[in-house]
């Protein structure tokens, strides 16, 4: 062979190889859904003279997520075991990437704030809430507010008239017609503004509205000082076992009874608990963890399948891990009162 003729498939492999890394290095807009770990509470959660005597654990259980900043992590992801691969809108929507991390440590506080008030409650103490407005979690393309209100905005007034919950802004609102005006006053990085927006059509069914997703923003008074410390996990389906935990630390009794106990479930103030994302990760982190029982939402509304998926998966995979659906606070402690002592 000539030395041209080298040459040139040198250069020829040279400029594929190249060609590949550019390929590799472009970004790719995929998140990359993993299970996570079990994370153990009684270090995390601490109550103002509370105790810390179980012989078991309550754990939280994560989901790991891996933004694909590059094409090599998406072929990483079509190769790694217990790997889901998601389009970014459909993870964040339409928020910015700076949002949706402000919006999931948002709802880490919440979830937080609602697990010592309904930790506390279920242990008879009293826990005052006062509403200081509305949470902005998102503001729609089609929002004539898109660019002006931004998600963590504080809404407290509509047309002179004070606001506390969201309720109050849907009632209000729900009675206006496309095209009417409203006067809105909101705090921005704790600055206050006030501006008039006209209200569209928001959705396919021709309901009226500002096109805003509204969340009650409200600060807690509890009688004894609750710390948690939850460093990087953010997003609010650690709720249930927050609040388990922290009764667990407040009654005589120890709720584990030396069980590994684990489980996932947004709670709310009265502790209701809702459903999640990422329950068939979360199973898997739970077997790995070698839990004994986990908790989980129970299916309560038509569309709900966070119990349905979960057994689903543990079928699938032949776990022997006693999972128990739960409504609200109230059922996961009456199936721990009826549970006996681990041998």
């Amino acid at each position: 062979m000539s030395v041209t003729k080298k040459t040139k498939r040198l250069t020829w492999t040279t400029g594929i190889i190249l060609a590949l890394l550019v390929v590799l290095m472009i970004p790719a807009p995929y998140y990359l859904y993993q299970p996570g770990d079990v994370e153990p509470l009684a270090p995390v959660i601490t109550v103002e003279n509370g105790h810390k005597s179980e012989k078991g654990n309550f754990y939280l259980t994560t989901v790991s997520t891996i933004k694909t900043s590059h094409l090599y992590y998406l072929i990483y992801g079509w190769f790694a075991p217990n790997t889901q691969i998601r389009k970014e809108k459909s993870v964040s929507g339409n928020l910015t990437e700076d949002e949706y991390d402000f919006l999931l440590k948002h709802m880490m506080t919440t979830s937080q704030q609602n697990a010592v008030t309904a930790g506390l409650r279920m242990a008879g103490e009293v826990v005052p809430v006062q509403n200081k407005g509305i949470f902005v979690t998102n503001v729609l393309p089609a929002s004539t507010a898109k660019g002006k209100i931004a998600v963590g905005d504080i809404i407290t007034e509509i047309d002179g008239k004070p606001m506390k919950k969201s309720e109050e802004v849907i009632a209000y609102l729900s009675a206006k017609r496309a095209g009417d005006q409203v006067d809105i006053v909101f705090f921005h990085e704790g600055n206050r503004k006030q501006m008039t927006f006209g209200l569209s059509v928001i959705n396919d069914q021709g309901k009226v509205g500002l096109g805003i997703q509204p969340e009650d923003e409200y600060v807690i008074y509890p009688p004894r000082q609750v710390k948690i410390d939850t460093r990087e996990i953010g997003g609010p389906s650690a709720g249930l076992m927050f609040s388990l935990e922290i009764l667990n630390q407040m009654v005589p009794e120890d709720l584990t009874k030396g069980y590994q106990i684990a489980g996932t479930g947004t709670i709310d103030q009265d502790g209701n608990v809702g459903q999640i994302g990422g329950i068939r990760d979360k199973i898997v982190a739970a077997h790995e963890g070698k839990v004994d029982i986990f908790f989980c939402p129970a299916d309560v509304q038509p569309n709900d399948d966070n119990t349905k998926d979960i057994m689903d998966e543990a079928k699938k995979r032949n776990y022997k891990i006693k999972i128990v659906p739960v409504r609200n606070m109230k059922d996961a402690l009456d199936y721990l009162n009826t549970l006996p002592p681990k041998t």
